[in-house]
C-alpha cells in the first residue's frame, strides 16, 4: 500500500509502455516540451476539463474527476466518468478516456484506461466491467472491456513504473523511427546525436559551457533548466564587476546562436 506522497501520475504508464527514456524525461528529469501532436490533444482534453457534471435520464456525467489508488500508487483524472444506474439503484463508473489520434496498434491506451477503472472501483467499492476511448481524429468511440488479462498487465506496469521512477534513471537514447519523429521531446531526447548521452540536463549544460568557454568562474553565471518552457536560462550574477563582465561575454556569445530567443535563451536541442 502507497502513502500520498508516493503517488504516480496515471499518465506516466502510458510514457514508459511508450518509450523508457520518454518516461524517464517527463518524470525524472522534468522535461516537457509541446509539439502539433500534444497541442491537438491538450485542446480536446480541454473541452471536457472545465469540470462539473449533468444528469441525463440514467446517466450522471461527471467531468475531470480526481482520481486515487493507493493500491497501485497511481494519482490522476479523468476525462469523463459516466454514472449509470443500474437496476438495483447503484449507480456504476463507465470512465471515458479522450485522445486526439486514432487507435493504436498496441495497448497503451487500454491501459491508462484500465487504471482508471481499478481507480473509481477502489474509490467507490464497486466493481467496473467496461469503459470507453473516444478518438477526436476519427470521432469514434471505443468500447474497452477490463478483463482479467487486461488488468494483469495494468497492474504489473503499475508496478514496473514504481521501481522504473525510483531507480531514477535515464535510458539512453536510441532511435526508432516513426515513434521518435512524432514524440515532442525529439529535441531533448536527440536520438540521433551520438554525443546526447543520457541525461538531457547534462547535454543542455554542455552547451553553456561550449557557448561561453571564456566565462570567468567569479562572474557569477549560473544556468537552470526552466521544465515548463524547455528552455536552459542563463542567469548572470549583478553583485560585482566581475559579473557584469561575465554577463557581457555570455550574452556576446548567446546572440549568436540562431536558435536563440528574445529574451537570450536557449531552446532545448
Amino acid at each position: 500500500m502507497y502513502t500520498d506522497e508516493n503517488l504516480l501520475p496515471i499518465s506516466a504508464l502510458q510514457h514508459l509502455q511508450y518509450c523508457e527514456r520518454q518516461c524517464a524525461l517527463i518524470h525524472i528529469e522534468k522535461v516537457w516540451a509541446e509539439n502539433v501532436l500534444t497541442a491537438e490533444g491538450r485542446v480536446l482534453h480541454d473541452r471536457v476539463d472545465g469540470g462539473g457534471h449533468e444528469k441525463r435520464g440514467n446517466v450522471r456525467t461527471a467531468y475531470s474527476l480526481r482520481l486515487r489508488s493507493l493500491r497501485l500508487g497511481l494519482t490522476g483524472q479523468a476525462d469523463v466518468v459516466e454514472f449509470r444506474k443500474q437496476s438495483d439503484g447503484v449507480w456504476l463508473p463507465f470512465p471515458v478516456e479522450y485522445k486526439r489520434g486514432h487507435p493504436k496498434a498496441n495497448d497503451c491506451d487500454r491501459v491508462q484506461l484500465c487504471a482508471q477503472a481499478l481507480c473509481l472501483e477502489e474509490m467507490k467499492g464497486v466493481s467496473i466491467a467496461a469503459g470507453a476511448l473516444f478518438y477526436g481524429e476519427t470521432r469514434h468511440r471505443l468500447d474497452v472491456a477490463f478483463d482479467d488479462e487486461l488488468r494483469a498487465r495494468t497492474e504489473a506496469l503499475c508496478a514496473r513504473l514504481h521501481a522504473f521512477i525510483e531507480a531514477g534513471v535515464t535510458p539512453a537514447a536510441v532511435y526508432e523511427k516513426g515513434k521518435c519523429d512524432r514524440c515532442s521531446l525529439l529535441g531533448a531526447c536527440l536520438p540521433n546525436s551520438a554525443g546526447a548521452g543520457k541525461s538531457a540536463r547534462k547535454w543542455l549544460a554542455r552547451q553553456i559551457d561550449e557557448l561561453c568557454p571564456d566565462l570567468p568562474p567569479e562572474s557569477g553565471i549560473t544556468t537552470t533548466l526552466d521544465s515548463r518552457h524547455s528552455t536552459l536560462r542563463v542567469i548572470p550574477s549583478v553583485v560585482s564587476r566581475a559579473s557584469s563582465v561575465g554577463e557581457r561575454i555570455c550574452h556576446e556569445k548567446t546572440a549568436q546562436h540562431p536558435l536563440r530567443d528574445h529574451a537570450g535563451r536557449l531552446p532545448l536541442p
